[in-house]
């Protein structure tokens, strides 16, 4: 298996949890807050497209499909503790851009060589992130990394356990 096999995998893992866990949650459940001072499951859902469209033009420039106007500001780190709800979309228009950006996040790993995973990153992430490869490792699971965060709101709204 090659390291593009494996970058596919794991979003693929990343993606049917993901998609669990907001399956079943209405446009108003996603503006809960799983605790005091923690971001909407709607806030998130905008800030993981926003981040992924951005690092995924960083390792291949333009390969991200454009965003409505006003996405990234409205899930801008300076919006996150906002209560102003009305900028928020609904569960199926955030669906539909994380699977395009998904799907274009799988044709830019099939494009991708080994020498491309083994470049460094763009200067700004490179301490963390210090290769292309360590990059698209942070594309394939960064929604895992919020996953967590929508568990308390399920488990508030007697959601059923889902894996």
């Amino acid at each position: 298996m090659k390291a593009q096999d494996i970058l596919k995998a794991s979003l693929k893992t990343t993606q049917m949890i993901f998609q669990s866990y907001v399956s079943d949650l209405t446009d108003t459940e996603l503006l809960e807050r799983p605790g005091p001072g923690c971001n909407s499951i709607a806030w998130q859902l905008g800030h993981l497209i926003s981040s992924n469209t951005s690092i995924l033009n960083m390792i291949a420039p333009g390969a991200a499909p454009a965003l409505p106007a006003g996405f990234d500001t409205q899930h801008s780190k300076a919006m996150a503790q906002s209560d102003d709800v009305s900028g928020f979309l609904t569960k199926e228009e955030y669906l539909v851009l994380f699977n395009q950006l998904d799907q274009a996040i799988v044709k830019t790993f099939d494009q991708l060589t080994e020498d491309d995973l083994d470049r460094p990153s763009p200067e700004p992430l490179r301490s963390k992130f210090p290769t292309i490869g360590s990059l698209a490792v942070l594309l394939a699971s960064h929604a895992m990394m919020h996953a967590g965060q929508f568990v308390p709101i399920r488990r508030r709204l007697n959601k059923p356990v889902l894996i």
